[in-house]
């Protein structure tokens, strides 16, 4: 199936511009990030979380207050949030930190939310569900997520490098790299929490774009050795606009599974289908415009390798010499 035909885009006339966004985008997210941070999840930060469905409407507000008045040294740090929908009247109340980590002390602080909300004037409620990690658990899942980010980084630039050439493992490894930070970025943007759900959607993520930029490159590589005589841009160029129908199909399908997700997944599933969709977007886009673009920068702008060492057009034979054939001098002719 071909949703362009005879497609012939220049897409590396435009690569200093995706650079430019992107850039853009990234010292954003940094500067949002140095302001307002990356809400940690409880899997990370260490804490309690409690679920809690009231049988009539309660505001934000009111549940603070009521956190404020009766909770064991104020409710300042306590994380108060809706959960799920709207209708159904039910908030998230996240304590940072969870205390003791054996035995009976793993319940205590959630015994004590329920005890500062029956005190306080919210109306009835039940405590749907609760979640408490301990922080030395938070520590060691921050280390595991952070150590199997950079294993894939690595195992990414490793593969490419043996498959295909080194340039073209650079230049998936920099596409990765950047899909992170844009991914990363727009969850500062959003403030969504950070857990083992969004990790998990960073590495899906991350495949999914490493997968998109192999094809490309294999096209890259077939087209090397019929294109001999053009230059390294011409050729990817070319690579890209043959696989554009294939890459539009594959993200499209992706992108509707993702986007299903983030509007009926529920709450638990928001931020792990809300990755996928920034993910999605942001590796279709540095497939085409980073990940060949920093092949491009590597190998540079002139006729490819092979063009380079193949032997130039061959002379034409010049004819063979002819004998010279002997002439007879002349005799003078005789004064009458």
């Amino acid at each position: 199936m071909h949703i362009f035909k005879n497609a012939n885009f220049d897409f590396l006339r435009w690569r200093w511009h995706a650079i430019a966004l992107s850039w853009v985008i990234i010292i954003a997210g940094t500067a949002t990030f140095a302001t307002k941070g990356i809400p940690l999840g409880i899997e990370f930060a260490g804490g309690t979380s409690v679920i809690v469905q009231f049988e009539q409407v309660a505001s934000v507000q009111q549940v603070r207050a009521a956190l404020d008045k009766s909770f064991p040294g104020g409710g300042g740090n306590v994380v108060v949030q809706g959960y799920g929908d709207p209708s159904q009247r039910q908030m998230m109340i996240r304590v940072p930190h969870a205390g003791a980590e054996s035995g009976a002390m793993l319940s205590a602080t959630a015994t004590q939310v329920e005890d500062a909300l029956a005190q306080g004037d919210v109306g009835s409620f039940t405590r749907l569900g609760t979640e408490i990690v301990g922080p030395a658990v938070g520590r060691e899942l921050r280390s595991k997520g952070l150590s199997a980010t950079v294993l894939s980084l690595l195992g990414i630039l490793g593969y490419i490098a043996f498959r295909f050439q080194f340039s073209f493992g650079v230049g998936a490894v920099v596409a990765t790299i950047h899909d992170l930070l844009i991914t990363l970025a727009f969850l500062t943007f959003f403030q969504y929490d950070m857990s083992l759900n969004v990790i998990a959607a960073m590495l899906t993520m991350t495949g999914y774009s490493t997968n998109d930029t192999i094809v490309i490159f294999d096209r890259i590589r077939e087209n090397l050795r019929g294109m001999r005589r053009d230059s390294m841009n011409s050729v990817i160029n070319t690579s890209l606009n043959q696989t554009l129908s294939r890459t539009l199909i594959t993200t499209g399908t992706v992108l509707m599974t993702a986007l299903a997700l983030f509007f009926f997944g529920g709450e638990v599933l928001h931020g792990f289908a809300f990755t996928m969709v920034v993910g999605v977007i942001t590796g279709t886009y540095s497939s085409i415009f980073i990940a060949a673009a920093t092949v491009s920068f590597w190998r540079g702008r002139g006729p490819t390798r092979a063009a380079a060492q193949a032997p130039g057009p061959a002379a034409a034979p010049s004819a063979a010499p002819q004998p010279m054939r002997k002439t007879k001098p002349q005799r003078k002719a005789k004064a009458s």
